[in-house]
């Protein structure tokens, strides 16, 4: 695990600088650091950093940028090849000098070339560069659970695995991407491949990007759509083979995940996911796991008791502490520091303390993330259930509801719910359940107005009275019908694996806990559980209503089910007696009008009004915005990190 930058351009980028860049990530790599830059061809140079966190191989051996024995390969890399063992056995004529899956890559790359990424599985960001083909590759893990950021600098690119190393390269200007605001202030992160600056993306999951002669190609080794299709062409009907097909990849995967040279936990909400993973651990392990979980006082959302009950009926070793929501406050101010991009997922938080915990006892912890968008288990996917059985009457109800009525529509008198359901009708965005009026707010706050005729899609922008760029992006993603599946849930699904899975939750805990200097490692994201999920029919996964039934069955199989049945709860911070309370000031601070004005990005008076409305009449209703946390939660998030970074 690792933080990893470098360059390939004609300008002068000087070892001093590149060092500089690097040495932003240093809580993503303490242990050991290395720069170099060599001489390309046409007037090119390559730059390689990497900031180092051993798990594998503690010695010097594992010093990065690494070279094959050839001279002809360097690479640095962040992450982990699960499966290095295996290929190191297959990849035997290589003279290898160290135990580290860093050296296995090189092996595979002068074996395979570049499609040595069909046989390497783990999670991963990687930038080689192969001096016989004078090319520079990079290259990012399936479902994206390693970072990688690139900027495009004239004849250049500049890549890192965070953007402050990108932000600390000379010429950076930082130009911010406006059009994408909209989408933020609703989804609360910024998806691939843009990021908030001009000319900065982010590199998709599965992808490869090479650099070579000043021209840059992009392609996908590893797509979620093409791979779900290929696999449901080769079901498992049976459920009892399925479960313990199932069964077996979960043990193999963490098994290969508790492979490290240093102390190794578990995160344990007590949650169906990482309650599963921990019990395979425990069964694996010669020696009570090391568990963690913090508590809050608030019993709405508190599942230590739980969690402690779990750990204690497996043997683990169980770490707690309860959380004042003092401790959680004090940590706002850290968020811009650690995420680099505007990020509102309030979960950030509670995902950083438990990081923090962990890191007293452990370098690597195991969690359940991936368990949800696999395995059906958001609450959502009941929501798209439903609203598939109401998409003929929510129609019918669409058409009825435009008549005139007094100075508005029928429509707008009827329940939220309902406008919700009746509302839903671009094939595009069938299982992305809204408001109208959230959609109107987000883009409100570039343009200062509002319209009753909202627009959904990206070609519903152009026309109307927003007067939008025609490169805006939809606050919802217009890409629905590309999955090519009629059940809601199962494209919902999907669009989670290829928005929220990799822009919101796997961002979240690769930063919480790189902040602490601590590896996150997800074995219900491993290539052969993902890809064997898919050929398991979906009835298995939501059954009479039961979400991720197959996955807890499983985990009933190690854990009474009276210690793991109970509704669905999960971590969050008390957003809006916050904003009304001690971040009042600063909220109103960063949406005066002055203020406003000056920054030049956010329309000044509507946002000074909705603000105002949001404070001072509290829960009045949607038409007031005074209920609208989740959008002010993310212009004071974005408003923090703007301030944090002295863009005014």
């Amino acid at each position: 695990m690792c933080g990893i930058c470098g360059y390939v351009s004609k300008k002068r980028i000087t070892e001093d600088d590149l060092r500089i860049m690097n040495d932003t990530m240093y809580h993503r790599g303490p242990d050991d650091s290395g720069v170099e830059i060599f001489q390309g061809r046409d007037g090119y140079f390559v730059g390689l950093a990497q900031r180092r966190l051993a798990i594998l191989d503690l010695s010097p051996s594992g010093h990065q940028p690494m070279h094959s024995q050839d001279g002809r390969l360097s690479a640095i890399f962040n992450g982990e090849i699960y499966n290095f063992l295996e290929l190191k056995d297959e990849l035997t004529d290589y003279p290898y000098k160290s135990t580290c899956d860093t050296e296995v890559i090189i092996a595979a790359y002068l074996k395979w070339g570049i499609d040595m990424v069909d046989h390497i599985h783990g999670m991963f960001a990687i930038a080689l560069y192969d001096r016989e083909e004078d090319a520079v590759y990079l290259i990012r893990d399936r479902i994206g659970k390693k970072p990688l950021f690139y900027w495009l600098d004239g004849d250049g690119i500049v890549f890192a695995s965070e953007l402050k190393p990108i932000m600390k390269c000379p010429g950076f200007k930082g130009d911010i991407r406006r059009q994408l605001l909209p989408r933020y202030l609703y989804q609360q992160y910024i998806s691939a491949p843009e990021t908030i600056f001009t000319d900065v993306y982010k590199l998709e999951a599965g992808s490869v990007l090479s650099f070579k002669g000043g021209e840059i190609k992009k392609w996908k080794y590893w797509d979620v759509k093409d791979v779900y299709r290929e696999k449901l062409k080769d079901p498992v009907t049976d459920y009892n083979e399925a479960k313990e097909g199932l069964k077996d990849r979960l043990k193999k995967s963490v098994l290969r995940r508790m492979i490290a040279d240093v102390p190794l936990g578990t995160f344990l909400s007590g949650g169906y996911d990482s309650s599963l993973v921990t019990a395979i651990a425990q069964e694996l392990s010669d020696e009570p796991v090391r568990t963690f979980c913090i508590g809050f006082n608030v019993p709405s959302y508190n599942e230590a008791e739980y969690a402690k009950e779990i750990a204690t009926y497996l043997g683990c070793n169980h770490t707690e502490m309860y959380i004042s929501e003092k401790e959680m406050f004090d940590l706002v101010s850290s968020i811009p520091q650690y995420y680099d991009e505007p990020f509102a997922d309030n979960s950030e938080i509670p995902s950083m303390l438990v990081s923090k915990l962990a890191k007293k006892d452990v370098t690597v912890a195991l969690s359940g993330d991936g368990g949800d968008e696999f395995f059906c288990g958001y609450n959502v996917y009941d929501n798209v259930y439903q609203a598939q059985l109401l998409e003929f009457p929510g129609a019918v109800v669409n058409a009825v509801g435009k008549i005139p009525l007094g100075s508005g529509r029928l429509i707008d008198r009827m329940p939220f719910r309902v406008k919700v359901v009746a509302g839903n009708r671009d094939p595009e965005t069938k299982t992305q359940l809204v408001s109208e009026g959230y959609i109107r707010a987000s883009h409100a706050f570039l343009h200062g107005k509002e319209t009753l005729d909202v627009p959904v899609s990206a070609q519903d922008y152009l026309g109307t009275d927003f007067n939008l760029a025609a490169n805006e992006a939809p606050v919802l993603y217009p890409t629905e019908t590309t999955y090519g599946v009629g059940n809601f849930q199962a494209r919902r699904m999907l669009l989670d694996m290829d928005t929220y899975l990799p822009e919101d939750i796997l961002v979240k805990m690769d930063r919480a806990s790189m902040k602490y200097s601590l590896e996150n490692r997800c074995p219900i994201m491993d290539t052969e559980v993902m890809e064997y999920s898919f050929r398991i029919p979906h009835k298995f996964k939501y059954y009479k209503g039961d979400k991720k039934h197959i996955l807890k069955d499983i985990a009933c199989d190690y854990i009474p089910r009276e210690l793991l049945e109970r509704p669905k709860t999960g971590f969050g911070v008390p957003m809006d007696s916050w904003l009304r309370g001690p971040l009042k000031e600063a909220l109103l601070d960063y949406s005066s009008t002055a203020f406003l004005k000056k920054q030049g990005i956010f329309d000044a008076d509507y946002v000074s009004r909705f603000i105002n409305d949001y404070i001072v009449k509290g829960d009045a209703g949607p038409s007031t915005g005074a209920n609208f946390s989740k959008i002010t939660w993310s212009f004071f998030i974005f408003q923090q990190w703007y301030n944090y970074y002295h863009m005014l």
